[in-house]
């Protein structure tokens, strides 16, 4: 890849528009490549690719566009070119700056998530099932992507009731001596007290593994076949077993909807647009079976056509995932070839791009377009319900308009301990859970249980960053209005904060239960001002309600998640050089960390996996030898 030159070729830098892009075009020759183009104050307003960047370029010199695009060509004051060896590479880092410098004027996927999978963990004798979410580093049998971790869950049930494969940690299931809970309610065959031989709980291992590969029929005819054997030989108690799971199995097919005899694997992409906003919704479609869906509103413009949007959706959703071998797609885009290409590039194996005229495929392209259609139509009723909401706390609170971002704060800990503050965002189109924030509290001074000191930490924190990240307040990140769980000394310790950092046009309030703590009778508090209140059946109450209750509700399961790993933590973990593999096996050998901390060096040595090196370094590290 290489640049091209950036700074306008004329000497007038106040010029935009169509004489600016001229004057590039000149410049420019016939390689494929990347634009941006750029406004007075160097924000990137667009960001396109091309097969042939002076071709391409060249179609802004010509009036007749969409208004959209005469906008944007109005606003350029500056471009900048980066020339790439194919169009693909061109395509591919399109989408990376999308999702890095979010133009104004492109497309734009902004839930851009992972999603879980199911792993069968083969790191032990006795593989463990569970929820996985991220890079596929652990070695194990992976399955999915499921749309939630809600379908996971659903999953994994019923998977345990029919395989009773473990899902317990390996340290757990080194430590038992007796079944636990999970064995007493059938969800467990117990291999970690011997109730269950390798060879049986890996036979089981491989049936769960055929069942989620999409060879479910053929399980559930051989435990039927089993099921009517121990009938039969009237083991009454092992064919009711038998039983039960095949009726969880049944549960798992009949809760997917939808299960595609023809599709074996596939994403199905349904695209609805309507008033100037899309839906798109993606059902994914593995081993026959339909492991959930879930819906995306991209940002458009009114004038952006269904192959525009698709293929900006496909470029930014597949950026950090493996595609499918199939995507199934509502509306073809233009550049099906080069998508397809990049896409087979990014998976190491052959992505087709389909857009069914007839037949299953159709019909199920169909479903993802109802979804996609009603799920816009609820949203777009929710955001006209939201925007009235924000302009109730726009009148409640005396504010110059509507709020666009709410930052409400919290804090959460156990008489001063694991503490936490917690901040979500509330905006015009409901909670930013992609914004929200956690803060652990790192003040050594603090007074156990000093909500104030706590609250003052965590906004410094927050204030010095945003005005390190985005000083001209240009960026959206910058919140107007901070809704803070507390009274009228919380309000002061924050106006103190405000005014050392020099921010004082933000406002503030302070959300304090009443005499009697009760939902319905809260005061609020500002810099200066009376304690007032709002009527009960006020839906702006209700609202900030909602607001404040997320807060608490985040708060604290930060702060629990923060007490359960303080509380599985062990001295060994502060070993250099010990991770989590290594660790397994050194509580396996020695049963606790308080026994790894008195052994000698050869029982040390004597560990699988732990090298001379490692074993003398543990030991100094109990022993105080430096």
């Amino acid at each position: 890849m290489t640049d091209q030159p950036a700074a306008p070729p004329s000497d007038s830098p106040a010029r935009t528009g169509y004489a600016v892009i001229q004057d590039y075009v000149k410049t420019l020759d016939a390689s494929p490549g990347v634009y941006r183009m750029l406004d007075a104050d160097s924000r990137v307003l667009y960001v396109g690719k091309a097969r042939n960047l002076k071709a391409r370029v060249s179609n802004y010199t010509r009036p007749g566009n969409s208004p959209r695009i005469e906008r944007m060509i109005a606003l350029t004051a500056s471009m900048m070119f980066l020339t790439t060896r194919t169009e693909t590479e061109a395509l591919l880092l399109e989408q990376n700056l999308i999702k890095q410098l979010k133009p104004k004027y492109n497309v734009l996927l902004r839930d851009d998530k992972s999603f879980p999978n199911i792993l069968v963990a083969k790191d032990h004798r006795f593989p463990q099932i569970m929820k996985h979410r991220g890079a596929r580093k652990q070695k194990g049998s992976y399955f999915g992507p499921f749309a939630s971790a809600g379908a996971v869950n659903r999953t994994l049930n019923q998977l345990q009731k029919a395989f009773l494969l473990r899902n317990c940690s390996d340290s757990m299931f080194e430590t038992r001596t007796r079944p636990c809970l999970q064995y007493q309610i059938k969800r467990c065959s117990a291999p970690c007290t011997g109730l269950i031989t390798e060879s049986e709980y890996a036979e089981s291992v491989r049936d769960a593994e055929r069942f989620l590969s999409g060879r479910s029929t053929k399980i559930q005819a051989e435990l039927a076949e089993q099921m009517m054997a121990a009938s039969e030989a009237m083991e009454f108690e092992r064919a009711a077993a038998l039983r039960d799971r095949i009726k969880a199995l049944t549960q798992v097919q009949s809760s997917q909807g939808i299960n595609p005899r023809g599709v074996a694997e596939a994403d199905v992409i349904g695209l609805h647009q309507e008033g100037g906003q899309a839906c798109v919704q993606v059902f994914f479609i593995r081993a026959n079976q339909n492991w959930g869906n879930q819906d995306f509103y991209p940002r458009v413009d009114a004038d952006n056509s269904p192959a525009e949007v698709m293929e900006a959706f496909l470029g930014q959703f597949y950026g950090n995932k493996v595609p499918p071998r199939q995507l199934i797609l509502s509306d073809a885009i233009e550049n099906t070839d080069l998508m397809e290409q990049a896409l087979s590039g990014k998976a190491e194996r052959k992505v087709e791009l389909l857009v069914p005229q007839r037949g299953e495929k159709t019909e199920l392209v169909a479903f993802a377009v109802r979804n996609a259609r009603e799920s816009l139509a609820r949203r777009m009723a929710e955001s006209a319900t939201q925007a009235k909401l924000l302009r109730g706390i726009a009148e409640a609170f005396g504010l110059d308009g509507p709020p666009q971002r709410i930052e409400v704060y919290d804090n959460s800990h156990i008489q001063g301990t694991n503490a936490v503050g917690g901040m979500i965002v509330m905006g015009p189109e409901g909670f930013m859970k992609s914004a929200y924030r956690k803060f652990n509290i790192k003040g050594d001074d603090l007074v156990p249980g000093d909500d104030f000191g706590m609250m003052k930490e965590v906004l410094n924190r927050r204030f010095s960053r945003l005005l390190k990240e985005d000083p001209d307040r240009d960026k959206g990140l910058w919140p107007d209005l901070l809704l803070i769980d507390g009274g009228a000394g919380q309000v002061s310790a924050v106006a103190e904060i405000m005014e050392q950092h020099g921010v004082q046009d933000i406002p503030m309030v302070g959300v304090a239960k009443g005499v009697d703590r009760d939902h319905g009778k809260e005061e609020f508090h500002r810099t200066g001002e009376r304690a007032f209140a709002l009527q009960r059946n006020d839906p702006v109450l209700y609202f900030i309600q909602r607001m404040r209750d997320e807060a608490h509700r985040f708060a604290i399961g930060t702060h629990r998640a923060k007490r359960a790993k303080a509380m599985s933590a062990t001295p060994l973990d502060e070993v250099p050089g010990v991770g989590a593999s290594r660790k397994r096996a050194l509580l396996a050998h020695f049963g606790s960390a308080k026994a790894v901390s008195r052994a000698n060096l050869a029982d040390l040595r004597a560990v699988e996996g732990i090298s001379d090196a490692l074993a003398e370094r543990i030991y100094d590290h109990f022993h105080g030898n430096s």
